[in-house]
């Protein structure tokens, strides 16, 4: 099996489970009863400390002698925390549950990208066919708990995102390839990991970077959080969310599968801009309710301020970095994009929601439009670097 295939099998499995908690998971807290504001700060709060969480998480993941390793353990943590927060009795076992999963499991995307974006550039396959086909499990995934949801009560929600996880991890341990942390084999010790970190953060090009991509993937927050229910007070039911949610992967699937060519003739810097644009667009579209017939288009804008923004970070951030730092600089990244920014996104949403309703577009398409002034800042100095 190639190392592609195994890649694009990990991905599958850890989309399988996303898939179906980033669309639905608002959906179960509402059942179990909490407010707006209860389930944004739910929602938030793992990605508010992710900034520490996650350059944690990749400083101790880098110990290990194989990428993989503690990939696996993370998925059973993950999993447990999850199977945990079913069984929690009211909001703060929810809270704490989420929380604890929520942060192990972020962790996980960063690894992987490290090893895809390495074993891309050796063996000469393109890093969007791995991660597409993960793209296209998370279309499968919300589908299918659109059908589901319309069948039975949202606990099915948990079990599902709990069962994928474990899933996950057996992939992890048995089928992704044996990538090694470090290439000469010889582990550095735990300080020398640590001052890694330092010199990522001391670079102004890298955090501008970081923080360009985290303010447009941070405006997706209202929409992650609270799209769902806002579409089905405007009537729409389960099944069709679930096909909105799956319009906006297919287009995702595609910029990453044949866009190839074109994204690296147009560059990392100018794809944020693109993202930046789509994003301010797409969410003043949402602020005023468009009919159902419009979001099918508006949805399509995906390609755009998630997927080009996305790929954009990950270039980015691997060319402005040493390979040394490599699983700490893209764990800064994630933590920063889908993490502090769209924690704090996140955590505004659930008031603006209760408040506004989707009125809260409103301040995403701001938050895109700071994105734009770091990406045009970021093409002028790529341009004076020439």
């Amino acid at each position: 099996m190639s190392p592609a295939v195994r890649l694009g099998l990990y991905y599958v499995a850890l989309y399988l489970g996303t898939g179906v908690s980033l669309p639905f998971i608002a959906t179960f807290f509402r059942w179990r009863e909490l407010s707006g504001a209860q389930i944004g700060l739910i929602l938030a709060l793992p990605m508010l400390i992710r900034p520490f969480t996650g350059p944690a998480l990749a400083v101790w993941a880098d110990g290990f002698s194989l990428r993989r390793t503690p990939m696996a353990l993370l998925g059973i943590g993950a999993a447990t925390c999850y199977a945990l927060m079913a069984l929690a009795p009211g909001f703060p076992g929810l809270l704490l549950g989420w929380l604890c999963a929520a942060t192990l499991l972020s962790t996980l995307s960063p690894l992987i990208d490290v090893v895809t974006l390495r074993r891309a550039r050796i063996d000469g396959f393109n890093y969007g066919l791995p991660r597409g086909t993960g793209s296209s499990a998370f279309i499968l995934a919300n589908l299918a708990m659109g059908a589901v949801l319309a069948r039975t009560t949202p606990f099915a929600i948990v079990v599902w995102i709990t069962v994928a996880t474990l899933f996950g991890a057996w992939v992890a341990a048995t089928i992704v390839p044996p990538e090694r942390v470090h290439e000469d084999g010889v582990r550095p010790d735990r300080s020398a990991r640590w001052s890694g970190l330092g010199e990522l953060l001391r670079n102004r090009v890298f955090v501008l970077a970081v923080v360009t991509a985290g303010l447009i993937q941070g405006a997706h927050a209202f929409y992650y959080g609270f799209s769902a229910l806002l579409w089905r007070q405007q009537g729409i039911g389960a099944p069709t969310i679930g096909v909105l949610w799956g319009v906006g992967v297919a287009v995702e699937v595609g910029f990453m599968w044949f866009l190839e060519p074109w994204r690296r003739k147009v560059g990392p810097e100018r794809l944020l801009v693109l993202g930046a644009v789509a994003a301010m667009i797409r969410w003043t579209a949402f602020a005023f309710a468009p009919p159902l017939w419009l979001l099918f288009p508006l949805q399509g804008l995906h390609a755009f301020s998630f997927a080009a923004s996305f790929m954009a970070s990950l270039r980015l951030i691997e060319k402005l970095t040493p390979p040394r730092n490599a699983s700490v600089a893209q764990a800064i990244n994630s933590a920063l994009s889908m993490g502090f920014m769209l924690g704090v996104a996140t955590l505004a949403s659930g008031p603006l929601f209760d408040a506004f309703g989707a009125r809260g577009y409103l301040a995403m398409s701001l938050m895109a439009a700071l994105g734009l002034v770091g990406a045009v800042r970021l093409v002028r100095g790529e341009r004076a670097a020439r």
